[in-house]
């Protein structure tokens, strides 16, 4: 799978507003804050990206799901199910 983003990028300070009593329970119990936006980021813009990219193939898609259904698939001899 390509690398979705340079993991070796220097880090960027930034400010968030977040909600106060979500930040002060992240922070009684010692969480990440930096990682865990990180970590949401990445899953975010997989997600985008995933969502992009079947938006852009969907015809392609749709083209060979019809021609299979029309002739079958090469490997249909093989199959045991």
């Amino acid at each position: 799978m390509p690398q979705l983003f340079d993991e070796s990028a220097s880090k960027k300070a930034t400010n968030l507003s977040i909600n106060s009593d979500l930040l002060s329970r992240a922070r009684k119990l010692n969480i990440n804050l930096s990682a865990t936006l990180e970590h949401a980021l990445e899953n975010e813009l997989r997600k985008s990206e995933r969502d992009n990219w079947l938006k852009d193939n969907k015809k392609a898609m749709s083209e060979l799901n019809e021609l299979a259904d029309n002739n079958g698939l090469f490997s249909d001899a093989y199959r045991n199910f």
